[in-house]
């Protein structure tokens, strides 16, 4: 996989922003993963630099190092600019392996909730159709990102 389509895939759950339908791979899901990650990490720093964001710093005999102890405000709109896009791709990720987005409540039991989303998110999805659509392991790149 080349740079371009490495690209392609961390943005395709932002073209597909509100669609909740369907299925995606495995790598639409964690190249997107990626892709959050990412942006996170540049809006925090640009969140320090700018002196948004609060970041401790501390001084010990023989260590000093600094911390980020809360977000700023650009740390905060791309969070909140990504919670669709995550939610849709997540829906999705489990409607490839035959499974409901209700199981996406997971989430909220601690631990246990968080080790089964990612045990469905790391499944490979269900060959050829299910209920939720066409499997889009056989589908063209154009179709994808066209």
């Amino acid at each position: 996989m080349d740079w371009g389509e490495a690209v392609g895939w961390m943005i395709l759950p932002i073209k597909r922003y509100f669609h909740f339908g369907g299925r995606s791979r495995r790598k639409e899901y964690w190249m997107y993963f990626l892709f959050t990650i990412i942006l996170g990490i540049i809006a925090g720093i640009i969140d320090v630099l700018l002196g948004f964001g609060s970041a401790a710093t501390y001084a010990e005999p023989g260590r000093i190092g600094a911390s980020a102890t809360s977000s700023g405000p650009i740390s905060g709109l791309v969070s909140l600019g990504l919670i669709i896009p995550s939610i849709s791709v997540a829906f999705r990720r489990l409607h490839d392996t035959d499974r409901s987005a209700w199981w996406l409540l997971l989430i909220f039991i601690p631990i246990l909730g968080w080790i089964a989303l990612l045990v469905f998110y790391c499944q490979e999805g269900t060959r050829g159709p299910n209920r939720f659509g066409q499997d889009p392991k056989g589908a063209n790149l154009t179709e994808v990102f066209g």
